[in-house]
């Protein structure tokens, strides 16, 4: 039986090096933000806003220009962090 995700890790790799975690409960309220935000403006300098539903209070804002990868994850709630 196929395990299933309980959220998405999303890292955003930012022009200047930075880098961003955000997490999406599904894999289509990614897609749903993706096609919205990013895509439609990807050349775009203006600030768009990323949703960060699991810190209470705080909000992030990107420039999609500045965008230059973007890797989903799934996370499982059995999941294990393991340190070699």
């Amino acid at each position: 039986m196929p395990r299933t995700p309980t959220e998405f890790s999303v890292h955003l790799l930012l022009e200047g090096g930075h880098r961003e975690e955000v997490r999406f409960p599904t894999i289509q309220d990614f897609q749903k933000w993706y096609t919205s935000e990013v895509a439609q403006k990807s050349t775009s300098g203006d600030f768009v806003s990323v949703p960060i539903k699991n810190i209470q209070g705080e909000y992030m804002v990107v420039r999609p220009s500045k965008i230059l990868a973007i890797r989903v994850e799934p996370v499982f709630s059995s999941s294990v962090e393991r340190f070699s």
